[in-house]
């Protein structure tokens, strides 16, 4: 999988010599596997070269620095994740079929998309994300904390904060994934609707006592 950047600028010259538009994806991808195994801080600009089998002043390029990079990159796995959640999740229905869909979205993206996945929850509270990366997160976010606020008005959702809400059912979910990979079990689909029914539960509202059974 090659990740394409968005709103790309003009490739720079560097000694005279011109930046040849295939080695910018050739960098993206060798980049998206290094930040999601090793992190950020812990590659370094010598080791990207020789994984997109260039230079390592070819890098710089296209990108000024290894942070444009890593932003960049960042933006395009996050427009991954919001188109793969937007298509999910029709905005009338009932708040469990929403979380229903948006959890299997979720998986789906996963499963597809593992470095992009691996990527994006080691990097998304990373000191070196830029305003426009910061910005791109909360847009994203924006719609599901809708979800969760008007479910917490409507008593569909416990009464806590909806931040709490939300880092309750990611953790559970990024858990889940981890969990997965490191082999403590096979992340099956039976499996990922039971872990999805116990993280609906823990956010959901109780009945009212004459509804509980």
């Amino acid at each position: 999988m090659i990740i394409h950047s968005q709103n790309r600028k003009p490739a720079t010259r560097g000694r005279g010599r011109p930046a040849a538009p295939g080695r910018r994806d050739q960098i993206l991808d060798a980049a998206l596997t290094l930040f999601a195994e090793r992190g950020f801080h812990g590659t370094s600009i010598p080791e990207l070269a020789g994984a997109a089998g260039i230079a390592a002043g070819s890098i710089y390029r296209h990108f000024a620095s290894k942070e444009q990079l890593v932003n960049e990159l960042y933006r395009s796995c996050k427009q991954l994740l919001a188109a793969a959640l937007a298509a999910a999740v029709p905005p009338a229905a009932p708040y469990r079929t929403q979380f229903h869909l948006l959890w299997r979205a979720l998986y789906r993206f996963a499963i597809e998309q593992p470095r992009a996945f691996a990527f994006l929850e080691l990097h998304h509270h990373g000191d070196y994300l830029d305003a426009q990366s910061r910005a791109v997160e909360l847009r994203i976010l924006a719609p599901i904390a809708r979800v969760v606020e008007q479910g917490r008005s409507a008593g569909a959702l416990k009464p806590i904060p909806s931040p709490a809400l939300i880092v309750t059912v990611w953790g559970a979910f990024v858990g889940m994934v981890k969990a997965a990979r490191a082999g403590y079990f096979a992340l099956t689909d039976d499996l990922c609707e039971q872990v999805e029914t116990a993280a609906w539960d823990a956010i959901a509202a109780a009945p009212p006592p004459g509804d509980r059974p």
